[in-house]
């Protein structure tokens, strides 16, 4: 053999080919990881490699110009192959400690992840969010897989939200309670519908206006029997407040059946007053006088002893007027 020819050409460009490439394919890998992640680890060491495959290419390029160095390029060849499997050594430790450090990013963003959203759960429930706050459950069961914790978390949630209807609920039926109290009827009815308006589900809330309805008539039945009571123990003054109560309750109908008690219980007080007020005028009273006077007028407009009283009402003033000093002194 000729040692000034090149021994085996073919294979020693093979040789410089494959780490050439795979320098390049390091400095691409390098570079994407690098804009993803901000990862230069691959980057740096394709870069390393490809320096040093180049310095080695050029190394042999130079050797192979020589032709009386055939035995010294048969070493430089030698090492550069040894090189070569340095290379791909390094490469493939910089490949295992890449999958375990994306590993190990992968582990740690998925923890913080799955914590942020524990926080959002949190504050979807403190926000009485309770439709948001159930759709983020259902995201940790499908986004992490924690079936266990998404169901306590739902759990949670809905406990959370009943006790707060059952307490707007609670609410709501105490106001409803106060207006039938106070016999505001009108005012109870329309509560119970904005009630229902809010939660038209619930069966209690549905009964409302006909539990509203059920204590009007108890109510209405209790004042007609303290009415009838009245009337059986001559309490015109009772008898009158009643009337004016019952005034919210009563049907036309039910209104025309006590009209001749509710005339008698008008015309026996207005018999009461001109008694009292023909005494005080008898007796010259004339304070008390002018009071029932004014009363008769008030109540009783149309009736022949108001227009009486009217007729005598300044000499009333005046005697009253009169009286008063006296009345002061005593």
């Amino acid at each position: 053999m000729d040692p000034k020819q090149p021994t085996n050409p073919p294979a020693r460009s093979f040789a410089h080919i494959i780490p050439l490439l795979v320098a390049i394919a390091m400095l691409v890998w390098g570079a994407a990881l690098a804009v993803k992640h901000q990862n230069w680890t691959i980057l740096a060491g394709g870069g390393v490699a490809l320096v040093t495959v180049l310095s080695l290419w050029q190394v042999g390029r130079t050797i192979e110009g020589s032709q009386n160095a055939s035995v010294a390029a048969q070493s430089h060849a030698a090492a550069l192959g040894e090189r070569v499997e340095q290379i791909a050594v390094m490469l493939n430790v910089i490949s295992e400690q890449q999958l375990l450090s994306d590993r190990a990013k992968s582990v740690a963003y998925r923890e913080k992840d799955s914590e942020a959203l524990r926080r959002a759960i949190r504050e979807e429930i403190a926000k009485s969010n309770y439709d948001g706050a159930i759709v983020l459950a259902d995201d940790m069961e499908r986004a992490f897989g924690y079936k266990a914790e998404a169901e306590q978390f739902r759990t949670e949630i809905t406990e959370r939200r009943d006790e707060a209807q059952r307490k707007q609920v609670g609410e709501a039926m105490t106001g409803v309670d106060r207006l039938v109290r106070e016999e505001r009827w009108t005012e109870a009815f329309r509560e119970a519908e904005r009630v229902a308006e809010r939660f038209p589900a619930l069966e209690s809330v549905k009964l409302l206006p006909k539990e509203i309805e059920m204590r009007r008539e108890a109510r209405k039945k209790q004042l007609l029997v303290e009415w009838n009571d009245s009337i059986k123990r001559h309490d015109t003054d009772g008898s009158i407040a009643l009337l004016k109560r019952l005034d919210l309750y009563l049907t036309p109908t039910e209104a025309e059946s006590l009209q001749e008690s509710a005339r008698g219980v008008f015309k026996e007080k207005l018999n009461g007053l001109r008694t009292q007020f023909s005494l005080a005028v008898q007796d010259h009273h004339w304070q008390d006088a002018l009071r029932l006077g004014e009363e008769i007028m008030r109540d009783f407009p149309n009736s022949r002893l108001a227009i009486e009283v009217k007729e005598s009402l300044e000499a009333l003033k005046q005697h009253a007027a009169e009286d008063e000093p006296a009345t002061a002194r005593a």
